[in-house]
């Protein structure tokens, strides 16, 4: 039964939402309402939103930047467009779409660096979505809804007076009156949708700082922009159309949502003890460091955070906090001090044992204190090169000059 509670948890979600949108639609007289030429539904604001929220949550500064600037095009008049929300500015949606080039000009020639030198970028444009998302998320998106939601209230209350203009409105559906509702419910559903969408797009900027090569980089990021470009073509062709594609992506970002959490909270971990230098004043614990699992920790989730404790028995135990907050979990690590030893990579380090691969990822804050790690934890393996550091060291002897040894504890 448990494993199907996300499932009815989002049909309750969308339920909520839906039966008060479909008596808005029903109060404003059941009829279409005319515009640009087209007949259009009450609730066709509700589909145009879902598609804005959707498409600014895949990438916050590109699609914040790309909404303003069309709502500041179609405005006709020096007023009107005065009268826009400060996102529709020139001032900001031009710099903005500028940050989006310069980010997509690092990504082209990335593809042709050799690895790492672009990392540093990577790290900063994994900044830059952080707080475009928050941005967006604390009042790009409240104002859509709050937008959405007073032009279908504006419907509906039009749909009343022409009944009563009519003579129709003796038993009217307009008197089951739930726009407070709607009011209060458009607002959070928007917000959440956007997180939930913004975490399974984030995902793609850390994992392009976990890949070494530019050419895997240009490929994700060129999926995630065509991916908003295909909402906004589908929601400028049909608004519903737009709408069904969104509610695909937010269906799959919901029941991605752990493992987009997790590399969120990874990438956030990751960003910060990067720029901040956190190394310099960090020391490494006796005992029960925090660090991420990797992929071949046995039923744990890759890049779960916890902590690694050595048991006086010689073995090894892993500690986390499902979602950060649930109570608390430990798993047996398949390893022992004879098998483990610390890869030593260029921006972070990992745990690894010959016959399981990667056991565990440690932050930044750990670069330069590898062999500690490995005495604390007593591994005969001691410390070695890995990743972009062992490539380097490999093109190094290629071409003649020296390797870097080896170090052991």
């Amino acid at each position: 039964m448990r494993r199907f509670l996300p499932l009815v948890s989002l049909v309750l979600a969308l339920s909520l939402i839906g039966v008060p949108l479909a008596l808005a639609a029903s109060s404003s007289g059941l009829a279409p309402v005319s515009g640009s030429g087209s007949n259009r539904s009450p609730a066709a604001p509700f589909a145009e939103a879902i598609s804005t929220v959707t498409g600014i949550a895949i990438s916050p500064l590109l699609g914040t930047g790309a909404y303003g600037a069309y709502q500041w095009w179609s405005a006709k008049t020096d007023t009107a467009r005065a009268a826009l929300p400060w996102y529709a500015q020139i001032r900001f949606w031009l710099p903005a779409l500028l940050v989006v080039g310069l980010c997509a000009a690092k990504d082209a020639f990335g593809a042709v660096l050799p690895p790492g030198w672009k990392k540093p970028l990577d790290v900063l444009e994994t900044i830059e979505n952080k707080f475009s998302g928050l941005i967006a998320a604390g009042a790009v998106v409240p104002l859509t809804m709050a937008a959405m939601s007073k032009v279908l209230v504006g419907s509906a209350d039009a749909g009343q007076s022409s009944m009563v203009s009519s003579g129709l409105a003796m038993l009217s559906l307009g008197s089951i009156d739930l726009s407070w509702l709607l009011n209060i419910l458009t607002v959070p559903f928007g917000v959440a949708i956007f997180v939930v969408v913004w975490m399974a797009s984030h995902a793609i900027n850390v994992l392009i700082l976990l890949s070494p090569w530019g050419a895997i980089d240009a490929a994700l990021k060129s999926v995630r922009t065509g991916l908003l470009g295909l909402v906004a073509l589908s929601a400028t062709m049909n608004p519903w159309l737009g709408a069904g594609l969104s509610l695909v992506i937010i269906i799959v970002a919901y029941f991605s949502a752990g493992w987009s959490f997790r590399l969120t909270i990874f990438g956030t971990i990751f960003c910060w003890d990067f720029f901040t230098l956190r190394r310099k004043r960090f020391s490494p614990r006796g005992n029960d460091n925090k660090m991420f699992a990797g992929g071949n920790l046995p039923g744990v989730p890759p890049r779960t955070y916890g902590r690694l404790l050595l048991q006086s028995t010689g073995n090894y135990e892993f500690s986390y906090r499902p979602w950060m907050w649930l109570p608390v979990r430990t798993a047996p690590v398949p390893a022992t001090t004879d098998t483990l030893t610390v890869g030593k990579g260029l921006f972070f380090s990992s745990i690894i044992t010959e016959g399981a691969g990667t056991l565990f990822l440690l932050p930044p804050r750990y670069h330069g204190h590898e062999e500690e790690i490995a005495r604390t934890y007593q591994m005969s393996g001691g410390v070695r090169d890995a990743g972009l550091r062992k490539a380097w060291s490999a093109m190094q002897e290629l071409f003649g000059g020296s390797a870097a040894k080896t170090q052991m504890v």
